[in-house]
């Protein structure tokens, strides 16, 4: 049940089985008046009844009171007036417990029935009174004037207070069911406050891992091929001048690679690309480091001279130059392409071209040496690309350059294939290599 008026009302309280103590005063009121009225023709009943009046004025009082409980007992009240009408007593208790039947959650059908039984009886005693009053010659009319003012008593006496308590009892469930929607109503619009809240947080928890992900895929590919170089760079610095100033030259050029995607991205984020604020305002903390990354490539760069002009996103395109730098690392990598080569959605492009750069950057890292292969068929429905490494050299193995892993490559690579619908596999292999596989939708 909803909070409605009347149980706002509970939550103050009142005495006994009122819900406001103005109810109780209210009823208290009127059942005094009911048994000063009642008390006051009980002397009447009495000279009728031959009874003494002290009797009758008891009666008529304690008949009166019961008009105190006619919230709790309706019927009981109207009962009681019906009772007490052959003995000309108990008018306004019979009005008022109309009122409130009427105005009650009983059936239709009872209150019908104890409001055809009030109209008789008050309809009988009304044409008793009158006719023994034009028989006392109180008034002189004629006999029409008899049935005439008994109908006109009884209706009087039993419609208004009918009619009124039934429209005041239909348009208090008329409010309790506008009540009833409104509570409704707050708590769906509460409901759907919680799942925006939610979708948002799960939108700003989306955001946060597609910034983190760039962002190791931005770097992580490049960083790793500026170590390999850095090592190779102070193996050779003194033995072979020339080679060190290529592999210099190399590092630069991975710098100011790793520079550039950052800086796209990092445009991309200032732009919006149609995200809401909110999401971007929650990856501000995650971008930060890439922003000071950025920035200390970004001087690092400007003091050799050279600038960084942003471009689009990497692609298919790409892979034969992603390969170069790879090989001028020092790995032994080969392409193979099958089928008609052909040009894809951007994010495909992109997220085939992520893969094989992750699998890479897993080889420089822990394969150092060994001998990559790097696969992609074009189909008619879908793109298929492989990078598989073959064991790694003890000796170069022993050689390699510590490089931290964070262990969330394998991760990343199979959240983009599985957000484009297509299928991630990865693994060792039976040589004692490592295979990474991938499967996505041309559409």
């Amino acid at each position: 049940m909803t909070t409605t008026g009347e149980d706002h009302a509970t939550a103050r309280g009142g005495p006994g089985w009122w819900t406001r103590w103005r109810s109780a005063v209210l009823d208290t009121g009127l059942a005094a008046g009911s048994a000063v009225e009642c008390g006051a023709e009980g002397v009447r009943f009495a000279h009728d009844a031959g009874i003494p009046a002290a009797v009758g004025v008891v009666f008529g009082v304690l008949a009166g009171s019961a008009l105190i409980v006619r919230r709790k007992w309706p019927i009981a009240v109207v009962l009681v007036s019906i009772a007490i009408t052959p003995a000309q007593m108990g008018y306004l208790m019979g009005i008022v417990g109309l009122y409130t039947l009427a105005a009650s959650e009983l059936p239709r059908r009872i209150i019908g029935s104890l409001a055809g039984m009030s109209f008789l009886g008050m309809l009988i005693v009304m044409f008793v009174r009158v006719r023994q009053d034009m028989q006392r010659g109180t008034w002189e009319l004629g006999d029409w004037f008899v049935p005439f003012a008994s109908i006109s008593i009884a209706v009087g006496m039993t419609a208004p207070p009918v009619l009124l308590g039934m429209y005041v009892g239909a348009r208090r469930r008329l409010m309790e069911s506008l009540r009833e929607r409104a509570d409704s109503l707050e708590r769906e619009l509460q409901l759907l406050a919680e799942r925006a809240e939610e979708r948002a947080e799960w939108a700003r928890g989306e955001e946060r891992t597609r910034i983190a992900r760039e962002m190791h895929d931005v770097v992580a590919h490049r960083v790793s091929l500026m170590v390999v170089h850095a090592a190779a760079l102070q193996a050779v610095a003194r033995k072979d001048p020339e080679k060190a100033v290529k592999n210099a030259a190399l590092v630069g050029d991975m710098g100011r690679q790793a520079l550039t995607e950052l800086r796209e991205m990092l445009g991309v984020l200032r732009s919006g690309d149609g995200r809401d604020a909110r999401e971007r305002a929650a990856a501000v903390p995650l971008v930060a480091v890439g922003v000071a990354a950025a920035a200390a490539a970004s001087r690092a760069v400007d003091d050799e001279g050279a600038g960084a002009v942003p471009g689009d996103g990497p692609c298919l395109s790409d892979v034969d130059e992603l390969l170069g730098q790879s090989a001028a690392a020092g790995m032994a990598v080969d392409l193979s392409v099958e089928g008609e080569t052909r040009s894809y959605a951007a994010e495909i492009e992109q997220t085939a071209y992520r893969v094989v750069q992750e699998a890479l950057t897993n080889v420089h890292k822990h394969a150092a040496g060994a001998k990559t292969h790097v696969r992609l068929a074009h189909r008619v429905s879908e793109i298929a690309m492989q990078v598989e490494n073959e064991p790694p050299p003890e000796l170069a193995s022993a050689s390699a350059a510590r490089l931290p892993s964070g262990g969330n490559g394998l991760v990343g690579m199979r959240e983009r294939v599985l957000a484009l619908g297509g299928v991630f596999v990865s693994g060792p292999t039976d040589a004692g290599g490592f295979r990474v596989s991938a499967v996505i939708p041309a559409a």
